[in-house]
């Protein structure tokens, strides 16, 4: 039974204003035709004016509008498909990173091997909605999140969300939301300064852990650290910068803030930080089934998310690096790789900064600089031209056609990269370390399909 399912567990979780229950569900107040989170800050409505939406998209195909107080835009996303419908999860991160924006719901669905109708399908079971109004609908949320906590302006504002003219934006804010973009902009004060985003969460956070995990991995030139914050250049097609995330438990949110060069791309860059670290995911879920699976003999951490890793290209990269090899080994050589092959990048306040190598550049270089058998080079230089010349390259399946890349490898960059949130690393040694101290090994059947977190929290009991 879904929370849906139990309208009173809706109502005291409103009324409490419970932050756990934070983009699981949307209340919509049929007397003001607004739909809001659950931790809105507003006077509670009347519950018999009100209806449960599990999604921000089905409160607004009831005709409903977004509150400017609580803002449904910057919530959590809801996951209650999440480890069960794979191409839906990944329709989802497609679309996500601009997928129905340069192409059709067509070429979408045969990248996902699948029927366009069966993808229609998917979307109308799940959303109620189709693939394109989905899409549409969440650029017009993210241009919402921006025009509330940026000071771009509202033209800049247009392309970075995705839509290819002013006129298009404005007309589309109006159609999906039933608002102005300069309605939504004089609702806040002046923002001024760095582009700061805020990426909500639903607590437990263990970012502390989180942080420890990318720091003891974090590439010198390419990453960098703080007691509570991890920074990072990127590239995203023609766009490059940095990033920086913190955290900011008070609040329930990561503060993001970013510099780029240009800000066409900034949605999907967003968005990718977003899965990168895991803000979406569904912890009380998760936490309540492996709980319960591993017993009370093991020291579970609460709120434990899955650190990611920029792109799949990079992950591949890191896991071939990594074969074999400690933590400190392989991120010697992943350093190596970065200061010989990294572009260089002028960012203001912080020098000596590099991008991570692009494909071409290591499938046609000798990397005699690396200290490590030459098949482990050929299936770096193999994972290079794949990325080169397949259609989808990061269908990590298809990998282990390339010599020299395992299962394991391929599983690790689905947990690290792809998000999959089921996947169980047989052979690793690390969780064979682990569960050796375990009275009893878990039922991994009981444990599906939050596997790739059973494999965080068995790492994370060797530390």
């Amino acid at each position: 039974m879904t929370i849906l399912q139990e309208r009173s567990s809706c109502e005291r979780a409103r009324r409490a204003r419970d932050a756990r229950f934070d983009g699981v569900f949307f209340t919509a107040v049929r007397t003001t035709g607004i739909y809001c989170r659950p931790i809105c800050p507003a006077s509670p409505p009347l519950e018999k004016n009100v209806e449960y939406h599990d999604s921000a998209i089905s409160a607004a195909q009831a005709g409903f509008r977004p509150c400017l107080r609580c803002r449904p835009d910057s919530a959590p996303q809801s996951c209650a498909w999440r480890g069960s419908q794979t191409s839906f999860t990944r329709a989802l991160s497609l679309i996500s990173e601009g997928a129905l924006q340069a192409g059709s719901v067509s070429d979408l669905a045969a990248r996902l091997g699948i029927s366009d109708r069966y993808l229609r399908e998917l979307f109308e079971l799940n959303l109620g909605t189709s693939p394109k109004k989905y899409a549409i609908y969440q650029q017009c949320l993210f241009a919402k999140q921006l025009l509330h906590e940026s000071a771009l302006p509202i033209t800049q504002i247009a392309f970075a969300s995705g839509f290819n003219s002013v006129r298009r934006f404005n007309e589309a804010m109006q159609e999906q939301l039933s608002l102005a973009p300069r309605e939504i902009r004089k609702s806040d004060k002046a923002v001024t300064g760095d582009l700061k985003l805020k990426l909500y969460y639903r607590p437990p956070f263990a970012w502390t852990h989180c942080l420890a995990f990318l720091s003891s991995r974090a590439i010198e030139g390419l990453e960098w650290t703080s007691a509570n914050s991890y920074s990072r250049t990127i590239q995203y097609g023609t766009t490059k910068g940095f990033f920086t995330v913190r955290n900011r438990p008070l609040q329930n949110h990561l503060e993001l803030s970013v510099h780029l060069d240009k800000y066409a791309n900034l949605n999907p860059i967003v968005q990718r930080v977003r899965a990168m670290f895991d803000v979406d995911a569904p912890v009380d879920r998760i936490d309540q089934q492996l709980g319960s699976a591993l017993g009370d003999s093991f020291t579970y951490l609460p709120g434990l998310r899955i650190p990611g890793i920029w792109h799949g290209f990079e992950a591949g990269v890191r896991a071939i690096l990594g074969q074999q090899v400690s933590v400190k080994q392989a991120k010697n050589m992943v350093t190596l790789l970065v200061e010989a092959l990294g572009e260089k990048l002028q960012l203001d306040g912080q020098p000596g900064r590099r991008l991570f190598p692009e494909a071409a550049l290591v499938r046609n270089h000798s990397l005699d600089f690396l200290r490590m058998p030459q098949a482990r080079k050929n299936a770096l230089r193999s994972l290079a031209e794949h990325y080169q010349t397949a259609d989808d390259p990061d269908q990590t399946d298809a990998w282990l056609g390339l010599k020299g890349i395992g299962p394991w490898t391929v599983n690790y960059v689905k947990i690290r990269s792809g998000k999959d949130p089921d996947v169980w690393l047989a052979g690793d040694s690390g969780i064979n370390n682990a569960l050796r101290q375990l009275d009893s090994p878990p039922d991994l059947e009981k444990t599906k399909p939050w596997r790739s977190y059973l494999t965080f929290q068995l790492w994370n009991q060797l530390n």
